[in-house]
């Protein structure tokens, strides 16, 4: 009779050890969950950095998009009047010939002037005139939409 009782603990500790050694066939997607809402929140955060240029306050308008495949050069005039050429401050009288040389589509490029809201309209205008002597004629005003006026 003894012997019938170890053979089944035998038995019992045989199917645990089979078991225990059976592969898990569940994915465990908790890791990539955490990382997906990481890189979520990395996203959010650097996706109002990556604005072109120098931060200004734009007018708004009831325009509509300009629609465009490639990005264009961009001209920021702050409130004290430096110029910007993309993000680097340039002077009035080094403006065109800069453009001209770093211009891909020859004066077919796509040119966007982001004049702050508050700027003398005839700095602009003088920036615009260059630009257009120049011989450069797809020039674009920026503009932030308002939602106030219908």
């Amino acid at each position: 009779m003894g012997a019938g009782v170890s053979g089944i603990k035998d038995a019992r500790s045989r199917r645990r050890r089979k078991t225990s050694f059976v592969p898990m066939s569940e994915i465990n997607v908790t890791p990539f969950v955490d990382v997906m809402l990481v890189l979520l929140i990395v996203f959010m955060v650097a996706a109002p950095l990556l604005t072109t240029g120098v931060p200004i306050e734009l007018p708004e308008t009831q325009a509509k998009p300009l629609q465009g495949d490639n990005e264009p050069l961009a001209i920021t005039i702050k409130t004290d009047g430096t110029i910007y050429l993309q993000e680097t401050e340039i002077d009035l009288d080094t403006l065109a010939p800069k453009l001209t040389a770093i211009a891909k589509n020859g004066f077919e490029e796509r040119i966007f002037v982001r004049g702050d809201k508050s700027i003398d309209y005839g700095t602009v205008m003088k920036v615009m005139g260059v630009l257009n002597k120049a011989g450069f004629k797809r020039i674009g005003l920026v503009t932030s939409p308002d939602d106030k006026i219908k």
